[in-house]
């Protein structure tokens, strides 16, 4: 099977190509935000081209849907979609949180694992997922809250990109830094084809979960003051 993956929900671009089934797969990784929608292409023709293959010769073209930056799921679509569409080739859509779930797999055999993202202002995008054999299972869909909201049952897995000031808020648990890769997305495709999960080029939509980028002035003040009532809670408690 001849697939082609790409994950711009990060800040790092994440690319792969899979030749036939049981071949070496070749990876890019590189930085991504605002990068990503000048380098993306340019780093998929050279993919191909290493590879031997021309996108007609692709079975699908799989990338990360979503959650993740607006900017970067808006890139992954568009090229996803454009590509498909010039080469009459089906788009295999992703949720980058399973592909989390799956890289933390691969790098520890998590089994049961609550993925999250960094989602800006103080929130992750989550979601639960239990792995049995090569298949995973939704126990939580992505969902968009702030960390100290998110259930994490005994014994799971929490794995993602969070940095300290939000991971510091997540009950106990074994942690692993896991990104949405091209390579967990090249995994993950084989099951989404099987179930029927590619579609049209033109069909190629991004997942936001989140409806807005930014604050209000007032949520902003808000979150302020929320957080300068809790510093001064804590700073009274006795020590």
């Amino acid at each position: 099977m001849n697939l082609l993956a790409f994950d711009t929900s990060t800040e790092t671009l994440s690319v792969a190509v899979a030749v036939a089934a049981g071949a070496a797969v070749l990876e890019h990784t590189a930085a991504g935000g605002p990068q990503a929608s000048a380098s993306l292409i340019p780093v998929i023709e050279d993919l191909l081209a290493r590879s031997g293959l021309t996108l007609a010769a692709l079975d699908a073209i799989a990338f990360g849907r979503g959650p993740g930056s607006f900017t970067g799921l808006r890139t992954a679509a568009a090229v996803a979609q454009g590509l498909g569409f010039g080469a009459g080739v089906p788009v295999l859509p992703i949720d980058t949180l399973l592909a989390v779930a799956e890289q933390a797999h691969g790098l520890c055999g998590a089994t049961q694992v609550v993925a999250m993202l960094d989602a800006r202002m103080g929130e992750v995008y989550y979601a639960a997922y239990e792995r049995s054999g090569p298949a995973w299972t939704t126990r939580t869909p992505p969902a968009l809250g702030r960390p100290q909201d998110v259930q994490v049952p005994a014994g799971w897995t929490i794995a993602g990109n969070l940095p300290d000031a939000l991971a510091g808020q997540l009950p106990p648990a074994r942690r692993v830094t896991a990104l949405p890769t091209a390579a967990a997305l090249l995994r993950l495709a084989p099951a989404g084809l099987a179930g029927q999960a590619a579609h049209p080029a033109a069909q190629a939509l991004p997942l936001y979960i989140r409806d807005k980028v930014a604050q209000t002035t007032e949520e902003r003040a808000a979150d302020r003051a929320r957080k300068d009532s809790q510093r001064a809670a804590d700073a009274a408690e006795p020590t």
